[in-house]
Protein backbone atom coordinates (compact mmCIF):
# COMPACT_ATOMS: atom_id res chain seq x y z
CA UNK A 1 0.00 0.00 0.00
CA UNK A 2 3.38 2.36 -0.14
CA UNK A 3 2.19 2.90 -3.75
CA UNK A 4 -1.14 4.78 -2.39
CA UNK A 5 0.21 7.33 0.38
CA UNK A 6 3.73 7.75 -2.00
CA UNK A 7 3.11 11.17 -3.32
CA UNK A 8 7.01 12.17 -4.36
CA UNK A 9 6.03 12.75 -8.06
CA UNK A 10 2.89 15.13 -7.64
CA UNK A 11 5.04 18.49 -7.26
CA UNK A 12 6.65 17.08 -10.84
CA UNK A 13 3.34 17.03 -12.16
CA UNK A 14 2.29 19.62 -10.98
CA UNK A 15 5.26 21.79 -12.26
CA UNK A 16 4.60 19.82 -15.67
CA UNK A 17 0.91 20.97 -15.98
CA UNK A 18 1.93 24.44 -14.71
CA UNK A 19 4.67 25.11 -17.75
CA UNK A 20 2.73 23.46 -20.53
CA UNK A 21 -0.30 25.85 -20.36
CA UNK A 22 2.24 28.76 -20.01
CA UNK A 23 3.47 27.27 -23.38
CA UNK A 24 -0.15 27.29 -24.78
CA UNK A 25 -0.69 30.59 -23.55
CA UNK A 26 2.38 31.88 -25.11
CA UNK A 27 1.95 29.85 -28.54
CA UNK A 28 -1.33 31.28 -29.09
CA UNK A 29 -0.26 35.03 -27.99
CA UNK A 30 2.75 34.67 -30.81
CA UNK A 31 -0.24 33.49 -33.34
CA UNK A 32 -2.41 36.26 -32.79
CA UNK A 33 0.62 39.32 -33.19
CA UNK A 34 1.76 37.23 -36.32
CA UNK A 35 -1.59 37.39 -37.94
CA UNK A 36 -2.18 41.46 -36.88
CA UNK A 37 1.71 42.20 -38.01
CA UNK A 38 1.97 39.53 -41.50
CA UNK A 39 -0.88 41.99 -43.20
CA UNK A 40 0.65 45.63 -41.65
CA UNK A 41 2.91 47.52 -44.60
CA UNK A 42 5.82 48.71 -42.25
CA UNK A 43 7.54 51.57 -44.23
CA UNK A 44 10.20 53.76 -42.73
CA UNK A 45 10.19 55.70 -45.71
CA UNK A 46 6.77 56.35 -46.09
CA UNK A 47 6.60 57.81 -42.61
CA UNK A 48 9.18 59.78 -42.73
CA UNK A 49 8.27 61.92 -45.39
CA UNK A 50 4.86 61.81 -43.54
CA UNK A 51 6.29 63.24 -40.52
CA UNK A 52 9.11 65.70 -43.28
CA UNK A 53 5.44 67.08 -44.68
CA UNK A 54 3.36 67.92 -41.72
CA UNK A 55 6.74 69.65 -39.88
CA UNK A 56 7.21 71.86 -42.98
CA UNK A 57 3.15 72.60 -43.53
CA UNK A 58 2.35 75.83 -42.02
CA UNK A 59 -1.01 74.82 -39.98
CA UNK A 60 -2.59 78.10 -39.72
CA UNK A 61 -3.27 78.02 -44.00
Amino acid sequence: MDIVKDEGGQGAAEYILLFGGVIVIAIVALYIYFTYFTGQNFSSDADIQTVRSSATSDPRT
